[in-house]
């Protein structure tokens, strides 16, 4: 696998699947917050596409575009939202993800499109999500918004569930994959504490139930094994496998157990 980028996504890609599937490229050195107002990022990201998509079509290869099943691409819907829903993307960040899946699926281009949720595991970088909440408990302090929920995957799934697609040959699917059970913040933050042996003041924001769902059962259809969340014990494993490695990279924790 040609793999562009060296960041949380490109390391486990490196990691998982080395010189198997010499015939994907993997563009995975995209926009890395769904925050980010910076114009030139876009554009970055936009420009290693395009090139990347030429480049597959000249050397018949196929492109692996990673893009999103947040709030950013589906908003806050009633029930599970479907890869053949209509989408109206709340933000920047979602409008340019799903202006590059229409550049990738118009392109003539052999390709695989996965809109993943809040991916965790080792390499994350220090602003992402939980790196993010274990520094904070760790300060004594965090702030959690009323009602927000997040879909954490661990991205031994994620990479499993790319193992089974380039396998089969999959293409020109755009395909959700999730946990499909977005866990409230609140909930993340007691079950870190609890592993941690600390507990924090919570600043409680005001705010309203924001859940995405990302349905995963056409991911299913492809990969009938695919570990989510409907298993209870998927957070805690989750947080089993990781914590240790958070509360390495993160300073501020050297007062915590582990440390």
């Amino acid at each position: 696998m040609r793999i562009i980028g060296d960041g949380f996504l490109g390391r486990n890609l490196a990691a998982a699947f080395g010189e198997r599937f010499p015939d994907v490229t993997a563009v995975a050195c995209g926009v890395s917050s769904t925050t980010t107002a910076a114009l030139a990022e876009y554009d970055r990201e936009a420009g290693v596409v395009y090139d990347a998509l030429e480049t597959c079509r000249r050397e018949g290869l196929r492109l692996l575009f990673f893009s999103t099943a947040s709030f950013s691409m589906y908003g806050f819907p009633d029930g599970e939202a479907a890869e053949t829903d209509p989408v109206r993307p709340p933000n920047a960040y979602g409008r340019h993800k799903l202006a590059l899946e229409t550049v990738v699926r118009s392109s003539g281009t052999e390709h695989l499109i996965l809109r993943l949720s809040h991916v965790v595991g080792r390499h994350q970088r220090p602003h992402q999500l939980l790196p993010t909440l274990v520094r904070r408990i760790g300060e004594g302090e965090v702030t959690v918004h009323q009602g927000a929920h997040r879909d954490l995957l661990d991205v031994r799934d994620l990479l499993h569930a790319i193992g089974r697609l380039l396998e089969d040959g999959v293409t020109g699917e755009v395909l959700n994959v999730a946990s499909g059970i977005p866990q409230p913040v609140d909930a993340i933050v007691t079950a870190i504490e609890r592993r941690l042996g600390v507990t924090a003041r919570h600043v409680h924001r005001p705010g309203s139930p924001a859940i995405t769902r990302a349905s995963v059962e056409r991911l299913r259809g492809f990969v009938p094994d695919f570990r989510s969340a409907p298993d209870p014990e998927y957070l805690g494993a989750l947080l089993d496998a990781y914590l240790p490695y958070y509360t390495a990279l993160s300073k501020d924790l050297a007062g915590l157990p582990g440390r």
